[in-house]
């Protein structure tokens, strides 16, 4: 029977339930994040995922606010900077769910991983919005699963990938932040089922008529994910997408700006402002590293729009 999970108050700080080297571990993860945070968490991951060996098999639950609690594997490099309580897990999002969370939308979490976002935007703190997450992993969908079931089951789970069409794919690769459906998978992996989002309008899971954030989170594939979401795309919703750091093409809002109607938005992490992107010489400016990912935002819907822009307004005021 495994033992029940660590606990951890991020607003609290009290960690709970853990022997003195799981504790150590703990002031030892939220040290790194801090001291790496200044060079963008180069190293991070891979640190902590060797101090992982040396524990005990056992996840940790984090709770995040008052009714919204996030449990992942001790140790876990890619979510364990969360131990570190002035980690803030992208910016821009954060920004825009929280101020959302008088809107009536639904969060699409396409790639949820573990369902961070699908566990936070269905809190009470940040409007307690419907959510539908989606992974294709068997491993992650176990773990995103779970977290639905220990948050009463407030937000829709589903085992898929997202694409530009129905069908069937092999999903590999080596970090479980990583798994896709893009490229060769060689010998390892699993077959997926793939849907597009607008399969979403065709099985009665979502109505053309609702307001909807869509964080695409595809490795890969966030392009034909783009092209099987023509009809959504055209409602009351708004795309959040990575465009990778490595990436000097700007594949993805390249795609965006030249091949969709949608309007380009992308939030710069220095000045803290949504700026419109009219050129791709925007990117350049603010895509500074190499190896981290930057969330740009498409939307052909005025209110959406609106809403993103006041942000700007918003973040002037909390600054007087």
């Amino acid at each position: 029977m495994a033992p029940p999970p660590i606990q951890f108050d991020r607003a609290s700080g009290v960690l709970e339930g853990v022997n003195p080297w799981e504790r150590l571990a703990a002031l030892a993860l939220a040290a790194g994040s801090k001291i790496s945070s200044h060079f963008s968490h180069r190293g991070y991951n891979g640190c902590a995922n060797l101090l992982r060996r040396t524990l005990p098999e056992r996840d940790i639950a984090i709770k995040l606010n008052r009714d919204a609690v996030f449990e992942f594997p001790y140790g876990d490099g890619y979510w364990s900077k969360l131990l570190n309580r002035s980690f803030s897990y992208e910016d821009e999002l954060e920004l825009l769910f929280r101020d959302s969370a008088d809107v009536d939308y639904t969060l699409l979490d396409c790639g949820a991983n573990y369902g961070y976002w699908s566990v936070l935007v269905s809190s009470a703190l940040y409007g307690s919005k419907k959510a539908i997450a989606i992974e294709p992993s068997s491993q992650n969908f176990a773990k995103l699963a779970n977290n639905a079931s220990i948050n009463g089951g407030r937000f829709e789970v589903m085992k898929c990938a997202i694409g530009a069409a129905r069908g069937t794919a092999r999903l590999s690769g080596s970090k479980h932040e990583a798994f896709s459906i893009a490229g060769d998978a060689g010998t390892g992996g699993e077959d997926v089922p793939v849907i597009a989002l607008d399969n979403l309008l065709d099985d009665g899971k979502i109505s053309r008529d609702g307001k909807y954030l869509i964080k695409l989170d595809v490795e890969g594939v966030e392009i034909e994910a783009i092209k099987g979401g023509t009809r959504l795309l055209q409602s009351d919703s708004v795309i959040l997408c990575e465009e990778h750091g490595n990436d000097r093409n700007h594949s993805v809002s390249r795609y965006i700006l030249e091949q969709t109607p949608l309007k380009l938005i992308v939030y710069d992490p220095r000045s803290h402002r949504f700026e419109t992107v009219t050129e791709l010489s925007i990117l350049d400016r603010i895509k500074v590293s190499t190896h981290v990912g930057y969330n740009v935002l498409g939307t052909a819907s005025a209110f959406w729009e609106n809403r993103v822009h006041s942000l700007n307004a918003n973040a002037a005021r909390r600054a007087h």
